[in-house]
């Protein structure tokens, strides 16, 4: 479990985040929705130790994160931001294998290859494996990026808006493969995402940000509300339901 206690952090004078503190349970999809600059890629941030918190305390399976080595951390939780830059010419298959550096220190055994390979697989990359990034579109270096998260083989995997330059397959592709990590693996996955039709349809669990505070957090059937999303947004959004799923209409 990721234990977030009463957690505050600034940006010179200003509250990016305020006292904030929420729960987010093993085993199950957690999405950070709100409006931009609500603090949702920032509080992502500080339970992966890339940003430092300025108050609060954040534990993870029972140990306060500041006080884990960074290798350690990184065996228990993997991390992509919104914005990957890599100068070096890599493959794809070598980018994939960067998640393994926790365990090998840049010394890949056969057991670290077989988790680069599964993956590759996970996230439908085989044929382009062995392409260079700079040659690929924007969509196919974010899904290996993906890869080379699911491929640090983390119990967390925190994902800063991963569907990002992804079209509508690729983003449907990338969510059923959370979905799976999930079911199939028992991993956790705690993501900002914008597309609240996603997050209603693929989360067990979301939680709303705004100007830096948790507005409501819950189940996501209860959160996709009418009243809920307008305190949020501050939109009327319509709700329908198609084959069990809430569907959010926010398009006129």
């Amino acid at each position: 479990m990721v234990d977030v206690r009463h957690v505050t952090k600034r940006f010179g004078s200003k509250k990016v985040i305020r006292d904030v503190s929420v729960r987010i349970r093993k085993g199950k999809i957690t999405s950070f929705i709100g409006p931009n600059g609500a603090g949702k890629s920032t509080l992502l941030s500080m339970i992966s130790r890339l940003i430092l918190k300025d108050e609060g305390e954040i534990y993870i399976d029972g140990a306060e994160i500041s006080k884990r080595k960074s290798r350690d951390l990184a065996k228990k939780i993997a991390i992509l931001k919104q914005t990957n830059h890599i100068q070096m010419r890599l493959t794809v298959r070598e980018l994939v294998s960067f998640g393994r550096f926790p365990y090998s220190q840049g010394r890949l055994t056969r057991e670290d290859w077989e988790k680069v390979d599964q993956a590759i697989r996970y996230m439908d990359l085989e044929e382009i494996q062995h392409e260079y990034l700079q040659n690929l579109s924007g969509g196919q270096r974010q899904r290996a990026f993906i890869a080379m998260v699911i491929a640090q083989d983390t119990d967390y995997i925190l994902l800063d808006e991963p569907l990002n330059n992804l079209d509508m397959k690729h983003s449907v592709q990338i969510m059923k493969t959370l979905r799976r990590l999930v079911d199939e693996q028992g991993k956790t996955v705690i993501l900002v995402i914008h597309d609240i039709n996603f997050a209603s349809i693929y989360s067990d669990y979301i939680v709303a940000l705004k100007n830096g505070v948790i507005v409501k957090e819950g189940p996501a059937d209860e959160m996709i509300d009418r009243d809920i999303l307008r305190e949020v947004y501050d939109m009327d959004i319509s709700i329908e339901n198609y084959k069990n799923c809430k569907i959010c209409l926010y398009f006129t």
